[in-house]
């Protein structure tokens, strides 16, 4: 699925797609923190899911892998979507003052302030299903809370560094969830 959304970015976001590859000196600190921790998680999940698998932890039917793959790809092409929309979808949380960074209102920003994350945590808690693992939703559910931290601490850097992003919070209330937050 990361092709798909490496060719659309390619095609219509190039721009997008090249400053997510590149390292900039304004990343803000907490970010840097997540990228280590969230790396971390994304290696540990696999391992856990094998671990159970050999060793028996827990057990799941194959129906809830098709379960799994349901929400999975909702998520995925929600967060392709926000990257398609927002030509500031950048790997990590910084100002784009060299790029004009500006609010983006449109396409999946109509519905939460977040959407990629939304779509993040959603394959999150999709994988251990996808993965037949009762105990691999530990790992997922920390990497869930891991954005959900993250998110608000960017929405909190936008709503004070970014021109504009006030009055965008008041127009869309939510963040990750329609009516939850």
């Amino acid at each position: 699925m990361e092709a798909v959304t490496l060719g659309l970015l390619a095609k219509a976001r190039p721009e997008t797609l090249h400053q997510r590859g590149v390292w900039h000196a304004d990343v803000k600190p907490f970010d840097k923190v997540f990228a280590v921790v969230w790396l971390a998680l994304a290696m540990v999940t696999p391992v856990v899911a094998g671990l159970d698998k050999r060793f028996g932890w827990s057990s799941m039917s194959m129906a809830t892998f098709y379960a799994g793959a349901v929400p999975l790809t909702v998520g995925f092409v929600f967060a392709t979507w926000a990257m398609l929309e927002n030509e500031h979808f950048e790997q990590f949380v910084r100002i784009q003052t060299d790029r004009a960074h500006r609010v983006v209102t449109s396409g999946p920003y109509r519905i939460v302030r977040h959407p990629g994350y939304a779509g993040a945590i959603l394959g999150a808690l999709s994988t251990p299903l996808m993965l037949g693992s009762w105990w691999t939703f530990v790992p997922a559910g920390v990497l869930a809370l891991l954005f959900i931290t993250r998110t608000a601490l960017e929405d909190e850097t936008l709503r004070r560094e970014l021109g504009g992003y006030e009055a965008y919070v008041q127009r869309t209330r939510y963040r990750l969830a329609p009516g939850i937050w």
